[in-house]
């Protein structure tokens, strides 16, 4: 494959970022909805939305390992076989679904307690994700569907799912918290809803085009199997960044001062953070659908090439996302909360955040780039070591009273300083570079 111009990877990249933060704009409609219900409500979102996103970022496995082994598949000229083994992956999305939705709907005030909200948060927090547990096949579904499509070099279709999904959010959200009066249960229901429709949409797509190809849509035991086994170091990669995010949480939520304020304010600029590393991600998954490729095709040189300039385009889109998020601190809490409290000390976080910007334009980007090599196993010792170096400097944050800005530079600095290390280090080296279907 000859070397992929700057237009291809930005193909590729724009509608990606638009499919990719389906989630976070789920919550971040929510949380503009909800935040203006009141403070404990707003912050029993957060905790909420902390293991909601737990749930499904664990199973994001579904899309990252199936749009590298699809891209494979596709530049080894086996297109039939890359929507078979996308198939497979959407059964495989059912089945985890189903186990993964009676849990958290039984212990959802267990799961909003382990996660540090106070007895006040815990209500509105439990009602938000007893409704909103009922999405997590859905959002399993069109993880699935979505890795397929971009495997197959289309991030259009998923794009255009997302932004009709999210619209239909936005609009059942005020209706139903505000017109109907269902207050919280009212934001988790309209999501619910949103999301299985843009479920409904992908899967048709994926279903339309295996049958174009002639590839059954049955279940093959064994190809479920096999996507389930080759996600497992994924899954650890991701458990891992999970944990240092939940492991965040939790010490906001018992660092000294207002609980409910510092709760409030995490949730804001955590969602605020979330947004903006899938806007760089976006550009991770341009590099795992062109890497995929490129090594299916056994071409180690454009890879090599292709991976150099996707760093480029990571820190030109961290510095800009991170000069935009600095200049918006003093006015952007307006749209989430009243509450002058919380938005007083979002400031001083999201310049934080803003600082950090570059670093994770690059952690984003070489992350995605040996998620399309295949290079899951690296991936999960790396995530283990990052996050050992992380737990202890936050707790230690915590001890000394440093508060939420604090535990924030630390989350940054250390965490994603780490994760910068390890990724670049392994970039340099060629064990990664494995060729062929």
């Amino acid at each position: 494959m000859e070397e992929a111009p700057d237009r291809e990877i930005w193909r590729l990249a724009v509608p990606a970022f638009l499919a990719l933060v389906a989630e976070p704009l789920f919550l971040l409609a929510d949380s503009a909805v909800v935040g203006h219900l009141g403070t404990a409500q707003l912050a029993g979102l957060g905790a909420a939305g902390a293991v909601l996103q737990t749930v499904v970022g664990v199973c994001v496995f579904l899309a990252y390992g199936t749009t590298a082994s699809v891209a494979r598949r596709l530049g080894a000229g086996d297109r039939p076989g890359a929507l078979a083994h996308g198939i497979d992956g959407l059964w495989l999305a059912v089945l985890v679904g189903a186990v993964a939705t009676a849990p958290a709907i039984l212990l959802a005030h267990t799961l909003t307690r382990a996660v540090g909200a106070s007895p006040v948060i815990a209500g509105p927090a439990t009602s938000y994700l007893r409704i909103a547990a009922l999405g997590i096949t859905p959002l399993l579904l069109m993880l699935a569907a979505t890795g397929v499509l971009r495997g197959l070099q289309d991030t259009r279709t998923p794009m255009v799912v997302a932004v009709s999904g999210n619209l239909i959010n936005i609009v059942l959200n005020v209706v139903l918290v505000y017109g109907v009066g269902l207050g919280i249960r009212g934001s988790a229901l309209g999501s619910v809803v949103a999301q299985c429709l843009a479920a409904a949409a992908l899967v048709t797509v994926v279903i339309r085009g295996a049958r174009r190809e002639g590839a059954t849509i049955r279940p093959h035991p064994r190809g479920v199997a096999s996507a389930a086994s080759s996600g497992v170091a994924l899954v650890v990669r991701t458990l891992t960044l999970r944990a240092a995010l939940l492991a965040t949480t939790f010490a906001v939520a018992h660092a000294t001062g207002d609980h409910a304020v510092h709760l409030a304010t995490h949730q804001v600029a955590f969602t605020l953070w979330s947004f903006l590393a899938f806007v760089l991600d976006a550009l991770a998954i341009a590099a795992q659908a062109l890497t995929g490729r490129a090594l299916g095709r056994g071409d180690v040189h454009a890879t090599r090439r292709l991976t150099a300039r996707m760093v480029r385009w990571g820190v030109v889109v961290g510095v800009v996302t991170g000069i935009g998020l600095a200049a918006l601190s003093p006015v952007v809490g307006i749209l989430f909360t009243g509450d002058h409290a919380v938005r007083h000390g979002l400031v001083p976080v999201l310049l934080v955040v803003a600082v950090g910007q570059p670093i994770c334009g690059v952690v984003f980007v070489l992350d995605g780039v040996l998620i399309g090599a295949g290079d899951g196993r690296f991936l999960a010792i790396g995530g283990v070591i990052t996050l050992a170096a992380y737990l202890p400097l936050l707790a230690l944050a915590v001890l000394m009273g440093g508060g939420l800005v604090w535990i924030w530079v630390v989350f940054s600095a250390i965490f994603m300083g780490a994760r910068l290390v390890v990724l670049a280090a392994r970039g340099r080296g060629s064990r990664w570079l494995v060729t062929g279907a």
